[in-house]
């Protein structure tokens, strides 16, 4: 790096530190705003099922990834959850809130104990990718916007994630992925060049915008996991998310 881009840098940290701390006038009604659309589809039986919903509450409401969600209470993080399956099959879970102290043990409580409502046996990324891109279309005043879209496969109906085009709704939204490998092979290998092809589709149809990338869980057992490092490489970014570009 050269002595500009070294100076750029730390005007950059500098500025990202003057955000943390100040909480006021750079601080908007949101920092960010979190679209979380979990797979239904038929691949999921009901213990991967309870698995999902339960690994969103534990990542939510552990103790390195609360701490970030509550840190800065005049600017709190919004959340929204949605299931997804088919093309017509988009079921809100937890409508957008705000996520405080008061308001985070029942985001959790809600997602342990909302029941399954029967969708669509196929995967439809492309229409889930459109539906979560609206939801967060509706918070346009915060800092960030990302979507997340879990799942255990590749898309095999409606239109194609490659082929999705959002338009100036999907300004500066982020899509980012956590893609979900078998849990039942005893082949290791097997396992790792099947999350490894996932992976890869998802990085290459699915994930959008500056910084997007790729989680991996092996198996749902490992999603409340794969959940909390993605959650923490999200929200730890959302300072410089808030700083002009050619800052």
């Amino acid at each position: 790096m050269g002595e500009h881009g070294k100076h750029r840098s730390l005007v950059r940290a500098w500025l990202v530190a003057i955000v943390l701390l100040s909480g006021t006038s750079a601080a908007a009604n949101c920092r960010q705003a979190l679209a979380l659309g979990l797979d239904v589809s038929g691949s999921v039986d009901a213990q991967e099922y309870i698995l999902q919903r339960e690994g969103v509450a534990r990542a939510l409401t552990s103790d390195a990834v609360s701490a970030v969600l509550l840190r800065q209470p005049d600017a709190p993080v919004k959340v929204t959850v949605f299931e997804w399956s088919g093309p017509d099959h988009q079921v809100i879970v937890q409508p957008w809130i705000d996520v405080t102290d008061a308001t985070l043990p029942d985001i959790a409580a809600r997602l342990q104990s909302a029941g399954r409502i029967n969708g669509s046996p196929t995967t439809a990324i492309g229409a889930a990718m459109v539906f979560g891109a609206g939801l967060l279309a509706q918070q346009a005043d915060c800092w960030k916007r990302t979507l997340d879209i879990s799942g255990d496969g590749p898309a095999n109906t409606g239109m194609r994630p490659q082929d999705v085009v959002l338009g100036q709704t999907a300004d500066g939204i982020v899509i980012n992925g956590l893609v979900i490998g078998s849990g039942d092979q005893s082949g290791g290998d097997e396992r790792q060049a099947e999350i490894k092809e996932l992976s890869s589709y998802y990085d290459a149809y699915v994930i959008r915008g500056a910084d997007a990338f790729v989680e991996t869980a092996i198996g749902f057992e490992a999603y409340a996991e794969a959940m909390e490092r993605k959650l923490l490489r999200e929200l730890q970014s959302i300072a410089l998310s808030a700083l002009p570009a050619d800052q």
